[in-house]
């Protein structure tokens, strides 16, 4: 086998284990628990997804209206009705600050991390935020995106195993898929922030014209400075493009030199 075969089957390696550790087994494995909890049908007893959640949830940011004793226990958090995210890795982070959230009680401001197939955070109060300026709630942007990705995440996992055993044209093009995934996450994060700013309702209690928010940096919408900014998730996305990246050119540099 030529060098360079072997370089790109571990480069291909690294980027399915980056994938499948912080985004395809927490998603897969907490896949419609949400929505379980909401409808007060979820049984840890019958699931992982209660182990998972408690897993990948270790040290994160949990909302301050959560009991101490709760964090990192998802039966904990049910039980106390507290705000509850999904497993996968963050991958975008924003924050808001205004005079009425003091440091002392907000040290963070209002933050919501965005993740493959959900949200983290003080979720509740940035809907209420949002309300007031006509804008509508954030479950309402990206359905279809979190609806398949759990799919998706599967299908790239997928990918990447034919594209080890095979040499396929078709396999090297499906490869650019996960090589662009962090400008395809932020493309599609910038489109619905733009929807959002852009489809304002006249319910809210005051009105401000359109706008854009902010999608990297800091910004100010009213009374609230907003920060937005790649967090964890994102850097492993860079990281799997990365990898993904150096598995196309070193298999066809290992393809050139059978064919040379």
């Amino acid at each position: 086998m030529h060098p360079s075969f072997k370089k790109s089957k571990i480069f291909t390696l690294l980027a399915l284990a980056l994938m499948s550790y912080f985004f395809t087994l927490p998603t897969v494995m907490f896949h419609g628990t949400l929505t379980e909890v909401h409808e007060d049908s979820f049984n840890a007893d019958e699931s992982l997804a209660d182990e998972t959640w408690n897993y990948y949830n270790s040290g994160r940011y949990k909302s301050i209206s959560t009991p101490k004793d709760a964090h990192n226990n998802l039966t904990k958090m049910i039980e106390a009705g507290s705000e509850i995210g999904v497993a996968s890795t963050p991958i975008w982070y924003v924050s808001l600050e205004a005079p009425n959230y003091p440091k002392e009680a907000f040290p963070e401001g209002i933050p919501v991390y965005f993740h493959f197939d959900g949200f983290s955070g003080e979720v509740h109060e940035m809907n209420t935020i949002n309300h007031y300026i006509g804008m509508d709630p954030m479950w309402r942007g990206g359905q279809f995106e979190r609806y398949v990705s759990a799919y998706a995440l599967l299908l790239m996992t997928l990918v990447f195993i034919y594209f080890m055993a095979y040499n396929s044209k078709f396999l090297t093009l499906l490869m650019f898929i996960p090589v662009s995934l962090p400008i395809l996450f932020l493309a599609d994060y910038a489109y619905w922030l733009y929807w959002f700013g852009h489809n304002l309702h006249d319910w809210g209690a005051f009105y401000i014209k359109p706008f854009m928010p902010t999608v990297f940096g800091d910004g100010k919408v009213a009374q609230f400075i907003t920060h937005s900014y790649p967090t964890s998730g994102y850097y492993v996305l860079v990281a799997i493009s990365l990898l993904s990246l150096f598995a196309i050119l070193a298999k066809k540099k290992a393809l050139n030199a059978i064919n040379a």
